[in-house]
């Protein structure tokens, strides 16, 4: 690499860190202001918006049920996708293809879209909103990024090590423990990492499956939308669930189908006459 090349890199990568963490600086600096309103120049610095949070008991509670649930799938998505991973590292077989698409799939389909089929789906399976809804639907969210870590992590490892440790006389769960556990050991690391963050900032699927218990992420949201709600309207109500919203979009198309039939209807009227000879 030549010095022009690394000092491009080098700008590139200034560049982008700029672009990540300042917006994130900012908003930790803007913490310290002593005013609700946002923006510079900052006369007076305070602690008493962070003092407030953490005298609050019903941002505390919701806190510690968000975590909870980030820690129940990150457990359930590193067990599953490590499994997988294994699977499906270093050997060939008949549909592996098929099986990691499949795999892969839950992280490319739109949140809202992987929202509304989890919930469909949830009813059909009779289970009901709640702490467990939301870890099955964060932890199958989560899978495919610990399925891609833990890969690119095995593709590493040299396969004489387990072959060494079949030799003397271990079996493959043995070498598996002894070998290649420790050898991924930073793999699971980071990707529990990431599958913490990503499930405590999972809005979307939160707010489909979480029943009449809101996540942080919720919780904020039911604040934005209205300074002085209290805790069983920030909610979700018996009208307002997400069940009766998807019936509610269902509706609202088929208002807008029937507004648009006559004029349909004429269209092909005139169409019809304009045939005739």
């Amino acid at each position: 690499m030549t010095g022009k090349t690394r000092l491009l890199m080098s700008l590139i990568y200034a560049a982008f860190v700029v672009y990540v963490f300042v917006p994130l600086t900012m908003m930790i600096v803007m913490g310290f202001k002593d005013s609700k309103f946002i923006g510079f120049p900052i006369k007076s610095w305070t602690l008493d918006w962070y003092v407030r949070v953490f005298q609050d008991t019903e941002v505390m509670s919701v806190f510690g049920y968000s975590v909870l649930i980030a820690v129940g799938a990150t457990v359930v998505s590193l067990l599953i996708g490590t499994w997988i991973a294994v699977l499906l590292a270093g050997r060939k077989f008949f549909g592996r293809l098929l099986i990691f698409s499949l795999t892969i799939l839950p992280a490319v389909v739109p949140g809202i879209i992987s929202a509304i089929a989890f919930r469909i789906y949830a009813r059909l399976l009779g289970i009901e909103p709640g702490m467990m809804a939301v870890i099955w639907a964060h932890a199958v969210h989560n899978v495919p990024f610990v399925v891609l870590v833990v890969i690119a992590r095995l593709s590493t490892l040299p396969v004489n090590y387990n072959e060494a440790a079949r030799d003397l006389g271990a079996d493959p769960l043995v070498a598996f423990t002894r070998i290649t556990l420790p050898y991924l050991r930073p793999a699971l690391i980071g990707a529990g990492i990431f599958c913490l963050l990503l499930s405590f900032d999972d809005f979307v699927r939160s707010y489909f499956l979480g029943g009449y218990q809101p996540t942080l992420p919720v919780f904020i949201f039911s604040k934005l939308r209205s300074r002085n709600v209290s805790r069983d309207q920030c909610h979700f109500n018996h009208r307002d669930r997400p069940d009766r919203r998807i019936g509610y979009l269902g509706r609202a198309f088929h208002a807008a189908n029937e507004r648009c039939r006559p004029m349909k209807q004429k269209r092909r009227h005139s169409n019809s006459r304009k045939q005739q000879p």
